[in-house]
């Protein structure tokens, strides 16, 4: 990339001394700055979508999926599945948000002209009709289907008398030593329910009708633990077809061997969804981690936000339970059952092949794929012996020659975990920094770095404490790091640390060089299987430099953070943003060469929106592929008829967050289009309350790969895409005559399974 295309941010801004303690009045200041980069007048009224309803809008698209008879059986299972999960968050942590603002008064609306009240009304419409065509999909299409397939699905009317036999062993035996009945009367106060846990509601009356005459239902809960699976298999290990059936059924079948001496008169399944929202104030914090720890302990005392209920409820005790759980109304959903389609999860893993996606294998054929691993490191050998004795390259060798881009889930995550790995292994290597933000139950990258530091190596592990629903699983690691030796720090104050980065430093010959790897996409070797992202490895001393002071900047104090490279928030990558943005808008007005695109899960910030309509209406063609929320509303004529929004969802989350920009000199001087890609949406958190990187894209083959090959084919998908409509609607890419389907996904693994052909002996 050309010298005169990379600014740093030293001439961009002056930051000041970066602390655990200061970082927070530098980005408030970096807010204010927003007003002094050059900017769009705002758009009218109308011009943006609301993030609820933009992010439901997506949900649907999901839906979408598990509707889609071209999709396998129970890949269909598992996207309907994926639907709860989403909305599971959804109200934990959106739908919470805006009801704390009512009951507090804000009456404030967003961009969008809706108050939160408002707000709420239109997400319980929307909600409502998409739990509806969701159970819908699962009773009349899916149901159906499976038992076609000979994956049948029982209620308890609908077993036979010998299958009714093993289901009440199964009970007995099973699931009655673990609940325990809660009764509900003046001795018994309501029992405090678990955040999303199933429980079953239970209303009983004496044995004796007489004794009963005119007293009111009696009332109890059973509480399901999560322990126990939610779907049983009724006939395991015989032949000819399987039939399950759901926990809730078997434990409403079995529910008077809880009452001995009461008739059950009903039973109802329900689940109630809190607030699941940490409030933490950083400043007043000595110690985050333990503070966190107590937060996760409250959680499950958060308010109801939601209620799900089968529908057939008795009236009476309904109204009590809503008085107990406080919520209102609006907040209920009743439905036809089962409770809780996340479970269905545990189906869509059942081994039948035949009714699933064909098998992937991600392929390890980059040049990273084909170095030879160093040899596990014994404390006799000597450093030059040791390298001397492997004449093959390993990954060092290797990236000082080249830098190296891998395209997950299609190429193979290894690489990333053999670069910690043999770091940690290699004597030349004498420090590895290393960021955290969701890594996998059993991380390799974990015990890399553990490892490393039990080899001596000076070892710096910046773990994100508050990644949203992983923070008992970042505490445990954090601890298990801390003991091993790493030197463990829990980032800025008010800020996530969302960056993908590690750094390794190593001795060679008189000098030390770093090494470094940048994505797209979190350290976890699990979901690289199932997300798409970038792997940027390379030598170069600008970046490596640049993610050094990175480093130095969140571990240390820095009285300048200035990155010559790299785009970091919140260090003036929304000031940047904008920049490239506005150049593209001045190139297009001067008649020169002007075009956008850019791939990101979300497009919220309102000034980087009015922005891209500036470009639009200098004529700047602008493609944008966002996953999720887009508040961006394309196709208004005088506006943004030039610009085209289209969401990809299929087989893998798409997760990558890429951004070219022309870039044509207004000198005549020939320069090459800016490419980025990295770990953050255009969002306000990820700009202001996060730290994020860009990083640029530089080698010619990669940026051939990008211009030519990535971006062309996710603009040509018209099979899983699906264009933003001026109304909000998302509608079926439209199709030339005789035009072939085109899966982006679908193309990007048979080019991976092309190149290790190609690579076979």
């Amino acid at each position: 990339m050309p010298k005169d295309a990379m600014h740093t941010h030293a001439q961009r801004q002056n930051a000041p001394r970066v602390t655990t303690q200061n970082v927070v009045r530098v980005a408030a200041s970096t807010r204010r700055r927003r007003g002094t980069v050059r900017r769009a007048a705002t758009a009218r009224r109308g011009a943006y979508f609301n993030r609820e309803l933009s992010w439901l809008a997506f949900n649907r698209r999901v839906l979408d999926q598990a509707r889609n008879a071209k999709n396998p059986l129970l890949e269909r299972v598992k996207f309907l599945a994926i639907v709860s999960s989403n909305l599971d968050e959804f109200f934990e942590i959106r739908v919470s948000g805006l009801i704390q603002q009512v009951e507090s008064g804000i009456t404030e609306p967003t961009a969008d002209g809706l108050s939160p009240k408002e707000q709420l009304r239109r997400i319980h419409a929307l909600v409502s009709a998409l739990v509806e065509d969701q159970y819908r999909c699962w009773h009349r299409e899916l149901v159906p289907a499976l038992a076609k397939s000979n994956i049948i699905i029982k209620t308890a009317r609908e077993l036979r008398p010998a299958e009714l036999a093993s289901i009440q062993a199964y009970f007995h035996e099973q699931v009655l030593p673990i609940v325990t009945p809660l009764a509900i009367d003046q001795a018994h106060p309501f029992p405090q329910l678990g955040n999303k846990t199933l429980n079953i509601l239970v209303t009983l009356s004496d044995e004796n009708p007489a004794d009963d005459a005119g007293a009111p239902p009696r009332i109890a809960i059973l509480p399901v633990p999560r322990i126990l699976p939610r779907i049983v298999r009724i006939n395991p290990g015989a032949d000819g077809p399987q039939h399950y059936i759901f926990l809730g059924e078997i434990i409403k079948l079995c529910a008077s061997s809880f009452f001995p001496g009461y008739r059950i008169s009903s039973t109802c399944a329900f689940r109630v969804t809190r607030n699941s929202d940490l409030y933490i104030d950083d400043e007043e914090s000595d110690n985050l981690l333990k503070h966190i720890e107590e937060q996760l302990r409250n959680l499950r005392r958060g308010a109801a936000v939601r209620l799900e209920i089968e529908e057939h409820v008795n009236e009476h005790v309904f109204r009590d339970l809503c008085e107990h759980l406080k919520i209102a109304p609006e907040h209920v959903f009743r439905l036809r059952g089962p409770i809780n389609l996340l479970r269905l999860m545990s189906l869509a893993g059942i081994d039948r092949p035949d009714l699933k996606y064909p098998p992937f294998v991600p392929v390890n054929c980059s040049p990273l794929g084909l170095a030879t691993p160093l040899p596990p490191m014994a404390p006799s050998v000597d450093a030059s012996d040791a390298a001397g004795k492997n004449e093959s390259k390993n990954i060092f060798d290797i990236l000082r020659e080249q830098d190296v881009m891998l395209h997950h889930p299609y190429d193979s995550f290894a690489p990333v975990v053999d670069f910690v790995s043999q770091a940690a292994r290699d004597p030349q290597v004498f420090a590895i920094k290393q960021t955290l933000y969701r890594t996998s139950g059993d991380s390799p990258i974990v015990r890399a770095l553990i490892e490393a530091s039990r080899n001596g190596k000076q070892v710096a592990a910046l773990v994100e404490l508050k990644a949203r629903f992983d923070e008992a699983n970042n505490i445990h690691w954090a601890r298990q790091l801390e003991d091993a030796g790493v030197h463990v720090v829990y980032g800025l104050v008010g800020h996530k640390t969302h960056c993908k980065c590690s750094l390794v430093v190593r001795r060679e010959g008189a000098a030390l060089r770093r090494y470094v790897h940048l994505g797209t996409g979190n350290y976890n070797p699990n979901t690289a299987r199932l997300y798409t992202d970038l792997s940027l490895f390379t030598a170069k001393e600008g970046i490596t430099a640049d993610v050094a002071n990175l480093f130095n900047s969140l571990t240390g104090f820095s009285r300048s953070p200035s990155f010559n490279h790299l785009l970091v928030a919140p260090f003036g990558m929304h000031e940047r943003i904008q920049e490239l943005i506005l150049q593209e808008v001045a190139n297009a007005s001067a008649g020169r060469s002007a075009r956008i695109i850019a791939k990101m899960n979300s497009l919220v910030d309102q000034q980087t929106i009015d922005n891209l309509y500036a470009a639009s209406r200098a004529g700047v063609k602008i493609d944008l592929i966002v996953r999720g929320i887009c508040c961006l509303v394309p196709g208004i004529r005088g506006l943004s008829e030039n610009i085209r929004v289209r969401s990809i969802v299929g087989r893998y989350l798409e997760h990558a967050r890429v951004f070219y920009f022309e870039n044509d000199s207004h000198s005549g001087i020939h320069t090459e289009p800016l490419i980025y890609a990295g770990s953050a949406d255009w969002m306000p958190r990820n700009f202001f309350r996060r730290v994020e990187v860009l990083y640029p894209i530089v080698a010619p083959a990669h940026r051939d790969w990008v211009t030519r090959h990535f971006f062309p084919t996710e603009l040509a998908d018209n099979e899983n895409a699906s264009e933003l409509r001026p109304n909000g609607k998302y509608t079926a890419i439209a199709r030339v005559a005789n035009a072939p389907l085109v899966s982006a996904q679908n193309a990007f693994m048979a080019d991976a399974i092309a190149r290790a052909a190609t690579m076979s002996p």
